[in-house]
């Protein structure tokens, strides 16, 4: 055997060989993953019986969790771009509101007016990354200036021309505008048809809806969140601007030595977190046929809670998609199953919090296993 033989069968001290186990333990979804497991047992022993797992208790926490998981991705990978989005609740506001004056007071075509405001939000988003690049300040402070700042216009604006904080009439507009089906409409309704036809899902046995399936379709909403989730994932573990991504979150400073437009990297991801805001208020304006100024209240807050919960590390440069969607239908199914189980609603809020608090010791120690830390 020669020398050169010997010498590459000889192992290289430098290189750390990593276990299986501990390869699944530095996973980020690991934590979105063991809480979704103990969520859906803990509410199949608890509702199993109670509705929550019909065809419509599926479809509700489905619903819910989906908006979530809407406005989760575009946190996710902002995060993971080492920075903070605050506005994204008031942006929700500030765009359904935007729909609803072009559509209702300035009499737009919808599709016009739903154009137009993912232009002028998207551009909002822009403006947020310009200056925390430009100024150096943190996102946060940035971001929450941002938060008051679209709220009182969410307020003003309304109150200004219309003279109320409601706005209504957007679902008689919105009829038969082919833009506004792809946020408001539903698909897959005669596939529902069929399974009621078949006894598979339940139906309707009184009133005038006799006969027809509980759930007729799958809403738009949905769609959405599968898409956004489908496209993050893909851009983040597929793609040479996922690399980035987590480059600019992890050490910004060595990725632009490394050629990484940093700078680019994190007002795109600004970006893309307003335009998933703007996503989740088109919904939610073609759902409920209005606009109100106090939509999107502290969703902001549940996008990070839901990121965290995910696996992704406040500290940036990692963090997974696929686990904020996993702490979204966490959100959903908790929301929907405290109701189901018959617990005190309020009770919500002390579980998210005993979820996050458990989430962030997690995402602590798997840090302290990534980097070595003591």
């Amino acid at each position: 055997m020669s020398e050169a033989t010997k010498a590459a069968s000889v192992p290289d001290e430098r290189i750390k060989e990593i276990s299986p186990f501990r390869k699944a333990l530095i996973r980020p979804e690991l934590g979105g993953i063991c809480g979704t497991v103990l969520v859906f047992t803990f509410f199949l022993l608890t509702a199993f019986d109670s509705g929550m797992f019909s065809s419509q208790g599926v479809l509700n926490w489905s619903t819910v969790s989906a908006q979530f998981m809407i406005i989760a991705v575009g946190a996710c990978l902002l995060m993971i771009a080492g920075e903070f989005d605050l506005s994204v609740g008031s942006m929700i506001g500030f765009s359904g509101m935007l729909i609803a004056i072009f559509t209702i007071t300035m009499t737009w075509p919808v599709w016009l007016a739903i154009i137009v405001t993912f232009v002028i939000c998207v551009a909002i988003g822009a403006l947020n990354g310009i200056i925390v690049i430009r100024t150096g300040l943190p996102s946060f402070i940035v971001t929450l200036a941002f938060l008051f700042i679209l709220r009182g216009f969410t307020i003003f604006l309304p109150q200004t021309i219309e003279r109320k904080t409601i706005i209504g009439g957007v679902a008689e507009a919105a009829e038969g505008d082919w833009l506004a089906a792809l946020f408001g409409g539903k698909i897959f309704g005669n596939v529902f048809i069929w399974l009621a036809d078949a006894g598979l899902i339940s139906t309707f046995e009184r009133g005038s809806r006799a006969g027809e399936p509980v759930v007729d379709g799958i809403p738009m909403l949905i769609v959405w969140a599968l898409v956004l989730v489908v496209f993050g994932h893909i851009v983040l573990t597929r793609t040479r601007f996922g690399n980035w991504i987590f480059a600019s979150g992890g050490d910004a400073e060595a990725a632009r030595n490394s050629g990484v437009p940093v700078n680019r990297v994190k007002i795109l991801m600004f970006m893309f977190t307003a335009f998933c805001a703007t996503v989740f208020a088109t919904c939610q304006v073609m759902e409920f046929g209005s606009a109100g100024a106090d939509r999107g209240l502290l969703k902001e807050f549940e996008a990070i809670i839901a990121v965290v919960i995910g696996g992704a590390l406040l500290t940036g440069g990692y963090g997974s998609v696929i686990g904020a969607a996993l702490g979204a239908l966490i959100f959903g199914v908790v929301q929907q199953g405290l109701f189901f189980a018959g617990v005190e609603s309020s009770l919500f809020r002390v579980f998210l919090g005993v979820i996050l608090l458990g989430a962030v010791i997690l995402n602590t120690y798997i840090r302290r296993m990534i980097t070595g830390e003591r």
